[in-house]
């Protein structure tokens, strides 16, 4: 089993940034894919971006490319989300997830694990 604990959600004005941190524990393998994912009210959770195990590739949705930017650490305990130029479009609570799979399998929603989620509200 791996956990992942998300942090560093809050409330920030539109244009602001905001840093999320996910802190993996248990059997963990840095060769898993991580990503971040998002459930705004009323909506379906929503792929964000995810890293491969090694770094090599990331992969963003279309509406965060260029604010958003996705990193790990070199032994794949801990995956960041450093989210500039905050909308409020980007409220919604935000999930870590790691998975055996690749980036495309990600970008499907599949995931293996999944944290407890962490809210990020951008007010206008």
């Amino acid at each position: 089993q791996v956990q992942l604990v998300e942090s560093g959600g809050g409330l920030v004005q539109a244009g602001g940034s905001l840093r999320l941190s996910c802190a993996a524990s248990g059997r963990t393998d840095s060769t898993y894919a991580m990503g971040w994912f998002r459930q705004a009210p009323g909506k379906e959770r929503e792929f964000v971006a995810a890293r491969s195990w090694n770094g090599g590739i990331t992969s963003y949705t279309s509406s965060v490319v260029g604010r958003f930017t996705i990193s790990r650490d070199n032994a794949g305990k801990m995956v960041y989300l450093q989210m500039n130029s905050l909308k409020p479009e980007d409220t919604a609570v935000y999930y870590c997830a790691a998975s055996r799979g690749t980036i495309a399998t990600m970008r499907r929603g599949e995931s293996d694990y999944w944290g407890q989620g962490t809210q990020v509200t951008v007010s206008s």
